[in-house]
């Protein structure tokens, strides 16, 4: 079955690190091997060899930088301290993206249309053919990059196909760790991402936020990465999502993409807690309450964030690369779930949704 991955932050790892996402995940842990990059982010999950060996068909590569007043050290230069140069490192990330695609066609292509995504997948069709492209669909994580509305305009011709309003608290409206409402920038957002048909994703967003965009948004919505707060027992944090809003999320048609990180699987976990007491168990326990709550599979897939500020350090003790997410239909089948819902929770709800959201031109 094929993988969706609906949240990677691939951009803000090649900026950083200058990570060569053509290696494996195996040889750029033994090229990192004695630098402080895993003390940093972890060992990398990820790789294109990895992708091939997983199935992982198409990733939500992201465009992501951090307010100043978040920045992680001296090596943390993806940081902004306006929206000018939140803007300009958006605009080099996604020159990366681009070519990546162009020097690397067959390893990686860029997916606008719903042409580019019939051609990724009619590729990962031909079983005579061992090695695929990896289409890659650009979402925006933390809108500050955004100067005005009126740039998106621009943002779309380049290939921005989702937005994320928050990551911390934006100008737009509250996030994670800085709780807050939708503001009056909030809301022209929205108005102008609804006139392209960006897809709102709502992970990192505060809860009153993110249920004042369900209510005002008229287009497709998503949580690209989020978890269920029900399972995390004495969880204090706004990073997650309310029975509430999951089920309003379900009632949108919305899909939410669940997150393989340990802390959060087990609230409270820390890397000396070692890796052994979390399991796939748990992620399957998020989809599965996600699936109970819709009385379906189609509003749950998986949304990663490998790579995003941790590694395979801090994953369930059967992850070695993003590969291993495939071991996830064998323990949903085991819990009963058919072919057919566990083709949709790997991937088949994304393809869905980028099926009906695509332009059919760029």
């Amino acid at each position: 079955m094929l993988i969706v991955d609906a949240h990677q932050d691939l951009a803000w790892n090649i900026m950083s690190f200058g990570r060569d996402y053509t290696r494996s995940a195996a040889e750029t842990r033994r090229l990192e091997q004695g630098s402080e990059i895993p003390l940093y982010n972890g060992d990398t999950l990820l790789g294109w060899p990895d992708y091939q060996r997983g199935r992982v068909a198409l990733v939500f590569a992201t465009l992501f930088a951090a307010p100043i007043r978040r920045k992680l050290g001296d090596w943390d230069r993806q940081v902004y301290r306006t929206s000018a140069q939140a803007h300009s490192l958006y605009q080099t990330q996604l020159d990366a993206y681009h070519r990546l695609a162009d020097d690397h066609p067959d390893k990686f292509q860029i997916v606008q249309t719903r042409g580019d995504l019939q051609s990724v997948l009619d590729h990962w069709a031909q079983t005579e053919v061992e090695e695929h492209p990896v289409g890659l669909v650009v979402l925006m994580e933390g809108a500050e990059g955004v100067r005005t509305p009126g740039e998106l305009e621009d943002w779309w011709a380049r290939s921005v196909r989702l937005i994320g309003p928050a990551w911390a608290g934006t100008r737009f409206c509250g996030g994670t760790r800085e709780p807050g409402p939708l503001t009056e920038e909030g809301y022209a957002l929205l108005e102008a991402m609804a006139s392209f048909g960006f897809t709102l994703d709502i992970s990192h967003m505060d809860e009153q936020a993110a249920f004042q965009a369900l209510d005002a948004y008229p287009g497709a919505v998503v949580a690209t990465h989020s978890n269920a707060a029900a399972l995390l027992k004495g969880v204090d944090s706004n990073r997650f999502l309310s029975d509430r809003l999951i089920q309003s999320l379900v009632e949108r048609d919305g899909i939410i993409g669940v997150v393989p990180y340990n802390r959060f699987l087990v609230w409270g976990w820390t890397p000396r807690d070692g890796r052994e007491g979390v399991s796939l168990q748990h992620v399957v326990a998020q989809i599965d309450t996600i699936c109970q709550m819709a009385g379906d599979a189609r509003h749950t897939g998986l949304g990663s964030d490998f790579d995003g500020g941790f590694g395979v350090q801090a994953v369930p003790a059967e992850v070695n690369t993003v590969a291993d997410l495939q071991k996830l239909g064998f323990l949903l089948a085991e819990k009963g779930y058919t072919e057919e819902d566990i083709a949709a929770v790997l991937g088949e709800n994304w393809i869905s949704l980028l099926r009906r959201t695509l332009p059919e031109t760029a």
